[in-house]
């Protein structure tokens, strides 16, 4: 099968190592967004499906735009790709993208679609505490991860996971139900399923202030969005005038204490923050704003909270 793959970030890499390494699709070029600027001395840097596709002889390409792109047009046309492929690419396809190839723009979305249609679904998910996610292979259409549904399958989202832990295993997990989804549709042994738009849920775009910690919510759900934005934007608040983050909390089981929200209790070598709905986190681990990590022990010596102390 003559493909065209289209993605960018480490999420897309075991997608195109699968058809890659399986033998039976022929990867004629991989299109991925421009070299950035990264790390501290902001060199300009390979995204890692480009570094991938090097390191196997894929030829690639990088445009600037797609949209009204004549020479990008005309070299995927010359290809004549049957399938092309779409892992987080990034970018939104035109009309004549999703008219080129006779089996269409296959994309492997981390959620179970309809719900978290959107660019953050691996963070949304554990933020609003599901249990389980998966992964979903759809035909993209011209709406946003409205595509017809091929195949979908199921992953456990474990008690301590965060989206940068989630993240891999969805992408190592989805690589071989890709490539089945691709052979099943080469065979005609795939029939694609409308979704249900009024099950849909969004996973919008994360900003900086989705971790601004909101101490009326309960300890349960400050948790969830914790660990679902981890590592960015983080969970953080206010502290005597100055931004502290939470790295590492968990809802309390040994605070007997009433606290209001937003209340610090030291008792011990514990640090209690009270939250909604008369409950509490423990706080193991925080950061200043300019300074390092640190325990919570090592903050309640160094700065002596006061039970008004967070905002």
């Amino acid at each position: 099968m003559e493909i065209v793959f289209c993605g960018t970030p480490q999420f897309a890499v075991p997608s195109l190592a699968a058809l890659v390494e399986g033998g039976e699709f022929n990867v004629r070029l991989v299109v991925c967004q421009p070299d950035r600027p990264a790390g501290r001395g902001l060199a300009l840097t390979a995204p890692p499906v480009k570094q991938f596709a090097l390191q196997q002889g894929i030829p690639v390409t990088q445009p600037e735009q797609i949209r009204n792109n004549r020479d990008f047009q005309a070299q995927l046309e010359s290809i004549r790709p049957e399938a092309m492929v779409v892992v987080a690419y990034g970018r939104i396809l035109p009309p004549w993208m999703l008219d080129l190839p006779p089996l269409g723009n296959i994309n492997l979305h981390a959620s179970l679609l309809p719900k978290y249609r959107g660019a953050a679904p691996i963070q949304w998910a554990i933020a609003r505490g599901e249990a389980v996610t998966g992964v979903t292979t759809m035909r993209i259409d011209t709406g946003l991860d409205t595509g017809d549904i091929l195949l979908a399958r199921e992953l456990p989202i474990e008690p301590e996971d965060t989206a940068e832990t989630l993240a891999p295993r969805l992408a190592a997990f989805g690589a071989p139900v890709l490539a089945e989804t691709l052979r099943g549709l080469k065979a005609g042994a795939i029939a694609p399923r409308p979704q249900d738009s009024n099950a849909a849920t969004l996973a919008p775009t994360l900003k900086k202030e989705d971790g601004r910690i909101d101490f009326s919510r309960s300890a349960i759900e400050i948790w969830n969005r914790l660990r679902g934005f981890t590592p960015w934007p983080g969970a953080y608040t206010r502290f005597r005038g100055k931004t502290l983050h939470l790295w590492s909390v968990r809802p309390a089981q040994g605070c007997a204490e009433s606290l209001a929200s937003g209340q610090l209790h030291v008792s011990g070598v514990h640090l209690y923050v009270g939250c909604g709905q008369g409950t509490a986190l423990e706080v193991f681990a925080v950061q200043m704003e300019g300074k390092k990590r640190m325990s919570a022990r090592d903050f309640v010596n160094g700065y002596q909270p006061k039970p008004r102390d967070i905002a």
